[in-house]
């Protein structure tokens, strides 16, 4: 009867989980404190203010799925909403993140490479910058009362450029940073050598 008890030991294999959670908490409260650090990207806009909490967010999604990515971008986006009293600033954020990360994420998963990064930030970025006219479209004439002719008539000039530029910032961080710390925050037994 021993020997029957010890065919059926199991390892512990949570301490990947704890670490996991560890380093995507670390990494939402770097996204949350980056929130804060923004800057106007057109000379016309100034009230477009570019940060760059999403960058941390979609680190965790390269790193641990797009699951992981998206929940770490949309806790970030909360908190920095509640600090603010900002309830459509929040939702724009969380509708952004989530256009942004998801696709990214998912097709970095498939095809990790640095090819499959760049294809994964550049559909990343596009996917956010529908997101962001799409809720322009709705958020911006519902909760901050701007006519909806306004807003269509900021697609082009100014919407599009700044959000396509704001994504290709965080996307040239994201390589820069994921590049530099992948090795730290992945577990060994999940690396791939040579990417």
């Amino acid at each position: 009867m021993a020997e029957q008890a010890n065919d059926y030991q199991f390892t512990n294999t949570n301490k990947w989980e704890t670490r996991q959670l560890v380093t995507m908490a670390l990494l939402c409260a770097i996204g949350v404190l980056l929130s804060f650090i923004e800057f106007p990207l057109l000379p016309g806009a100034t009230w477009l203010k570019y940060d760059a909490s999403a960058m941390p967010a979609m680190v965790v999604g390269f790193a641990y799925g797009p699951v992981a990515g998206v929940s770490v971008g949309i806790i970030g986006a909360i908190i920095h909403g509640i600090m603010l009293g900002d309830f459509s600033g929040a939702v724009m954020n969380i509708i952004v993140v989530t256009f942004y990360i998801l696709p990214a994420a998912l097709i970095y998963k498939k095809k990790h490479s640095m090819k499959g990064a760049v294809v994964a930030l550049v559909v990343g970025s596009l996917c956010a910058t529908v997101g962001a006219i799409l809720g322009n479209l709705i958020i911006t004439p519902a909760w901050l009362g701007v006519p909806l002719d306004a807003v269509i008539a900021m697609i082009i000039p100014i919407l599009t450029p700044f959000n396509l530029l704001k994504a290709l910032l965080n996307s040239v961080l994201t390589l820069i940073v994921y590049k530099s710390i992948s090795n730290l925050i992945t577990p060994k037994k999940k690396q791939v050598r040579g990417r």
